[in-house]
């Protein structure tokens, strides 16, 4: 026997009247419970919808570029009925005689009178599984109906779980990998255990305004902290001489500015990373969930720092290694405005090798960047000045960039970190080793 199903759009959080970029099966399809069936997109990220039971399409309801909400009809689907759960049936003990019964209950009654109750002890008490998640953020994150009730009964914070899904989506096994670790952490010793900041009231030294954070500054925040209590950074100050990379730049703007390709510094520091990392291979990894080994990529996606009116973002550029410098210039400039238009999709910011801050454009001498992790290095650009180096024979002015390496100590040590930086100094002084 088998029925015909009618399939909604469920409770998706903060997506509402949203349109339908993708049909993901068709007519005639077999499915299962929750399989994909569309995708959608807001104006933040873009989210599957799945199915709410198994069987076959029957017709579909929705078209791409159509807009749905909870609660709209996406298909009709014909389902197996689900087998009805067997009643239990009372087994009646054979009866007993009068005297016999009568004797049951005279034992019963004694054994109870020799044996005080223990008074009932109430369970103590503990606060509700949900009582520390942002719901704000709960209701944003890419992730289905099924994997959102099992976020809820674990009490944890889907805003704080990074998806490896289709289009960054959240699945169950991110949830339980998130977890292990945080057991881990609370039983392990991984992180530290920080005293709580004292609540102040500020009005009684003078006048005060209360601004909130944007989401972005507190994701921001929490993401950092996490990093920087977790991992045991070092910091490896340098510096390269850019002189005849940046007469090099201004020319090929020149010669490019008709076909509207501008060339920032970003786009040479990112050539010459990847080849750093290609020469120092324990650059571009990550520590694996215990702890125990490194996984080693084969592939070169760099995550770029960008500032915005709401706080930092940091959108990644894929495959580094396989683009020309016309190429990541010009995508260079269409993620930043796209992160400064709040139009990033989470998976635009995911997958990132190794990350580039750079503060060039506004000042300053050094810093020290915290390592974005799950990867194991970043490198802060400061503001490039004039400087008298000397040639050998005399001091003649050269233009300096100053480069701060931060790298997680488990994985590179300071001699490796320091002939990394070293080697990244050399390339960028001549860009001809980019050719090598």
């Amino acid at each position: 026997m088998s029925k015909m199903i009618e399939v909604f759009v469920p409770d998706i959080g903060d997506f509402d009247d949203v349109e339908v970029i993708e049909v993901l099966v068709a007519e005639g399809d077999h499915i299962n419970e929750e399989d994909s069936l569309i995708t959608v997109e807001s104006d933040k990220a873009t989210m599957e919808i799945p199915s709410s039971h198994s069987g076959t399409v029957a017709k579909i309801k929705v078209k791409v570029g159509e807009r749905v909400s909870e609660g709209s009809l996406v298909l009709l689907l014909d389902a197996d009925s689900a087998a009805e759960p067997a009643k239990e049936e009372a087994v009646e003990a054979p009866s007993a005689s009068a005297p016999e019964q009568k004797a049951a209950l005279a034992a019963q009654a004694t054994e109870k009178a020799a044996t005080p109750e223990k008074p009932a002890v109430p369970p103590a008490r503990r606060p509700p599984p949900t009582l520390n998640i942002d719901h704000d953020n709960f209701k944003r994150a890419h992730a289905s109906p099924a994997v959102r009730k099992f976020t809820r009964e674990l009490g944890v914070d889907l805003s704080r779980i990074s998806g490896t899904g289709r289009n960054g989506r959240i699945l169950k096994e991110n949830v339980q990998d998130y977890v292990k670790q945080a057991l881990k952490a609370s039983s392990g010793g991984t992180s530290l255990s920080v005293e709580l900041m004292p609540e102040i009231d500020f009005s009684q030294w003078g006048d005060i305004e209360t601004s909130k954070l944007s989401k972005i500054n507190i994701l921001t925040g929490k993401f950092l902290h996490r990093n920087w209590v977790n991992i045991p950074h070092v910091t490896q100050f340098d510096e390269a001489d850019i002189t005849e990379l940046e007469a090099f730049r201004k020319k090929s703007n020149q010669e490019y500015a008709d076909k509207g390709v501008k060339f920032t510094m970003v786009s040479f520091l990112m050539k010459a990373v990847v080849a750093a990392l290609k020469e120092f291979p324990r650059f571009n990894s990550s520590l694996d969930a215990s702890g125990d080994a490194l996984i080693l990529k084969k592939y070169y996606h760099i995550g770029i720092a960008v500032a915005t009116p709401d706080g930092l973002v940091v959108p990644v550029i894929r495959d580094v290694d396989k683009k020309s410098l016309t190429e990541l210039a010009t995508e260079l400039r269409e993620v930043s405005g796209k992160a400064r238009g709040k139009k990033l999709k989470p998976s635009e910011m995911q997958g990132g090798c190794f990350t580039i801050s750079s503060l060039g454009g506004i000042g300053g001498t050094s810093f020290t960047p915290i390592v974005n992790a799950p990867e194991v290095a970043i490198l802060g650009v400061s503001r490039s000045r004039m400087q008298l180096v000397w040639n050998g024979s005399e001091f003649e002015p050269r233009l300096m960039c100053p480069l701060s390496l931060s790298y997680d100590h488990r994985v590179i040590d300071g001699a490796e970190g320091a002939a990394f930086s070293a080697f990244l100094s050399r390339v960028l002084s001549d860009v001809r080793y980019l050719l090598m």
